[in-house]
């Protein structure tokens, strides 16, 4: 028996709701922002994001800070650890939080806390997946992809033991 994705939200889909999140950002956030995606679930979906900011003619800057709360299950140990940090300063700047999924809120959560602890201007999260019936602390994304059912997910980004990252969807897994 092994575990093969089942496709729960298609390329096209996906393409056009980030677009559409793109431009939504792009005109309500300062142009000349940074975009902090989060490693390793989020480069996917950051690296789309970015370039349909960039179309709503946002200049963004990019760093990238890895958090990891998974090892390798299904369910959030709780306990959030740097793995690397950004590269530049966001003292005084516009930062968009950008991550594959909202769960638990623990990492998006301590990474908002962090830049702020930093000094950012403002900080906001986009994510492209929304679970918030697995919330464990009280956080909302201000920009949303899609709302996720109660399912794990793999795919564009997403993975299962370090693996289905490359689908150009988003999948449950099933047993076949």
């Amino acid at each position: 028996m092994t575990l093969a994705p089942k496709e729960l939200f298609s390329a096209k889909a996906i393409a056009e709701r980030v677009e559409a999140m793109g431009r939504e950002i792009g005109t309500s956030m300062p142009p000349d922002l940074v975009v902090v995606a989060v490693l390793k679930g989020g480069f996917v979906f950051a690296a789309d994001l970015i370039r349909a900011v960039g179309r709503a003619g946002a200049r963004p800057e990019v760093d990238f800070v890895m958090l990891e709360s998974y090892r390798e299950g299904t369910e959030s140990s709780g306990r959030v650890v740097v793995r690397h940090d950004l590269e530049q300063p966001v003292a005084g700047r516009h930062v968009l939080l950008v991550d594959d999924i909202l769960e638990s809120g623990r990492t998006l959560g301590f990474a908002r806390d962090l830049l702020k602890k930093r000094g950012a201007a403002q900080v906001r999260i986009a994510v492209l997946l929304d679970k918030p019936h697995k919330r464990k602390v009280e956080l909302e994304a201000d920009f949303v992809g899609f709302d996720c059912p109660e399912v794990f997910v793999v795919g564009y980004g997403l993975d299962h033991a370090h693996r289905h990252r490359e689908l150009p969807y988003i999948g449950t897994l099933s047993q076949r």
